[in-house]
């Protein structure tokens, strides 16, 4: 499993609200896969109201979500 850092933005109402998400997830498919049921889950926005600009994977010295990070350690 592996670090990635999503950045991109989303429909909030009438105005498109940017992020940046890290994600733990086997490859780039999964973690796009992962950031859309997310940002779905948690702020109600459809699939089609985000726009993903960057998927990059991170080093595991540079991940900064705490969650993230856990998660990769409990793989290990």
């Amino acid at each position: 499993m592996k670090a990635f850092r999503i950045s991109g933005r989303f429909r909030m109402g009438r105005n498109w609200q940017a992020f940046t998400k890290e994600v733990a997830a086997a490859d780039e498919a999964a973690a796009r896969e992962t950031l859309l049921s997310v940002l779905g889950s948690q702020h109600g926005i459809a699939r089609k109201y985000v726009t993903i600009a960057s998927i990059a994977e991170v080093p595991p010295d540079q991940i900064e979500d705490p969650a993230v990070k856990h998660r990769l350690e409990a793989r290990a």
